[in-house]
């Protein structure tokens, strides 16, 4: 159960990017950050997350995809490719290219707020396989591509550049609020369970 809680926020939300090694940095392989992006879309709750994302996107009827099971269906097919896309582009194939790393590495000091800034500025901050800062391509560019890629299966009365840039904000807003989860849950974790 220890293991299984550390990939898992909550026990449910795939966390395979956090990294809680107390500052020791050793890059990942290509090899590793693949497996981490397989990881991270491929874990069985993360069925069960594009689950939430596809139910709570039909009952708002953001896309042409209709209602009923079959709408049901669409919806789910896209928040899971969704989803899958965006972890390979940021996690995979974008710090492969750029030499960059994918995960999260907790502040893990600190008071509530300067914690919480460490968090959101991940979005924008990353750290390269040669353990320095960098502008985070990875993160920003990889959901902008995956963003795109999507105008592939959602309908086409719903492709525009204002619902692909929607999308794309979405997903970096996403990004940050797992970023502050992947900051705070293992301290609720070690202290509570």
């Amino acid at each position: 159960m220890r293991e299984y809680s550390k990939h898992h926020i909550l026990w449910v939300i795939p966390n395979y990017r956090e990294d809680e090694n107390g500052g020791k940095f050793a890059p990942l392989t290509p090899k590793q950050k693949l497996k981490l992006a397989f990881d991270d879309s491929f874990d069985p709750t993360a069925f069960l997350v594009a689950g939430v994302f596809a139910a709570d996107s039909m009952a708002q009827k953001q896309y042409a995809f209709g209602q009923g099971a079959q709408g049901f269906a669409k919806y789910y097919g896209g928040a899971f490719a969704d989803q899958a896309i965006g972890n390979m582009m940021s996690e995979a194939l974008f710090p492969i290219a750029l030499h960059q790393d994918p995960r999260y590495f907790q502040k893990g000091s600190g008071g509530f707020w300067k914690r919480t800034g460490y968090a959101l500025n991940r979005e924008v901050i990353t750290r390269g396989d040669d353990g320095n800062n960098h502008f985070n391509t990875s993160e920003l560019a990889g959901n902008a591509v995956a963003a795109g890629i999507s105008n592939l299966y959602y309908p086409a009365t719903d492709r525009s550049l204002g619902n692909t840039a929607n999308k794309w904000s979405q997903q970096i807003a996403l990004d940050a609020a797992f970023n502050i989860m992947e900051e705070f849950w293992p301290d609720v974790r070690h202290k509570f369970f």
